[in-house]
């Protein structure tokens, strides 16, 4: 076997166990970063983990690094999720909103870990930057649904319908999953879908 050939051990590629281990830090890194403390260190993720540091650092460079990698890969999941659920629907508007809605609330709900991660002030300075563009993310997706649904040209009127249901819709989660906004998640969910269809009703858009 050549010194560059791929080790296997009892069955398993190399470069597979890479990324099991992976997703293991990713996980743990989830864990402790959607906790109510929401701390990160490589010792506390490696013991999270069960995994040794040396391998920590043949995946990241620090904990920003991490935290980082945490943070894309709950954005990309509940991104992915919720546009199949938008897909699915019937091609109606209430039927896509409410399926796009229901699938991201049902995320952030059932996994408290994400919910904390994704709107909590406790994740840390160090993710604002990531926050902000995660929600010119949302903006853009939304914008291209509601351009695809409707027929609409790029507009600065739907731009800002964008910026408003994305912001405002962040802002309920978040006083939904503090407990601040005392409904259960179906009235939350046909309560944003009136919102945002009522949003697309204004006279001109």
């Amino acid at each position: 076997m050549e010194p560059s050939s791929l080790r296997v051990y009892g069955g398993v590629e190399g470069d597979h166990r890479k990324a099991e281990r992976r997703a293991q830090f990713l996980e743990a890194g989830l864990d402790l970063l959607g906790s109510d403390e929401a701390t990160l260190s490589v010792r506390g993720v490696c013991k999270q983990a069960g995994l040794a540091a040396r391998y920590f650092y043949e995946n990241f460079t620090d904990r920003e690094a991490l935290a980082a990698a945490v943070y894309d890969h709950v954005i990309e999941d509940l991104a992915n999720r919720t546009l199949a659920a938008v897909a699915d629907a019937p091609f109606d508007a209430r039927a896509k909103a409410r399926a796009g809605l229901s699938t991201l609330v049902s995320i952030v709900g059932d996994d408290p870990r994400r919910g904390r991660l994704l709107f909590s002030a406790q994740a840390g300075a160090a993710l604002a930057e990531r926050r902000q563009r995660s929600t010119l993310l949302f903006v853009g997706l939304l914008g291209g649904q509601a351009k695809d649904f409707y027929g609409l040209p790029d507009s600065a009127d739907l731009d800002v319908l964008s910026q408003f249901a994305v912001g405002g819709l962040a802002q309920t989660l978040t006083a939904w999953l503090d407990g601040a906004l005392r409904i259960d998640r179906d009235t939350l969910v046909e309560h944003c879908t009136r919102i945002f269809l009522a949003v697309g009703d204004v006279p001109g858009h």
